[in-house]
């Protein structure tokens, strides 16, 4: 499913799009924390730092891995979002992952588990959006792994 797929959230509320702005207020305190360098799921307009990649860029196939990433995936697409967050933390980056707590789901166990999680208390507000969103929400932070023995040098 591509971005601006509608998709069901729980409890069954539905949404126009699969892209879900950032609340400002969050995530001014999530840059104050990490200095973010790079959104890698951007639409272009709600991009909310300088190098982003949009879906014709594909953030999936680029390289992560010396960035501080922040990623508010399409929800649809969480599997493989969370796989290349967990897997570019492997590879050295830093990644703050904004997503559902939908903790019924594989992508769940996979992935979110092996990061840091802080829950977010009470519904965020996507966007433009009216109402808050009809589903709890989650930071999963995965951080580099520390260098081996061998990459530390004198």
């Amino acid at each position: 499913m591509s971005v601006g797929t509608s998709i069901l959230c729980p409890p069954g509320g539905k949404t126009i799009t699969d892209v879900h702005s950032t609340p400002p207020d969050l995530f001014g305190r999530l840059h104050a924390e990490f200095s973010f360098t790079l959104d890698p799921c951007s639409d272009g307009a709600n991009a909310v730092v300088p190098r982003h990649f949009t879906p014709e860029i594909d953030g999936l196939s680029q390289d992560w891995s010396r960035d501080r990433v922040f990623m508010n995936p399409p929800y649809t697409e969480c599997l493989a979002w969370m796989r290349k967050a967990y897997e570019s933390a492997q590879a050295g980056a830093v990644v703050v992952c904004l997503i559902p707590v939908r903790t019924d789901t594989t992508w769940w166990h996979e992935y979110a588990m092996k990061g840091e999680i802080r829950f977010i208390r009470g519904r965020l507000k996507f966007g433009s959006a009216m109402a808050n969103a009809p589903f709890p929400s989650a930071l999963v932070i995965f951080r580099g792994r520390p260098p081996s023995m061998e990459s530390i040098s004198r």
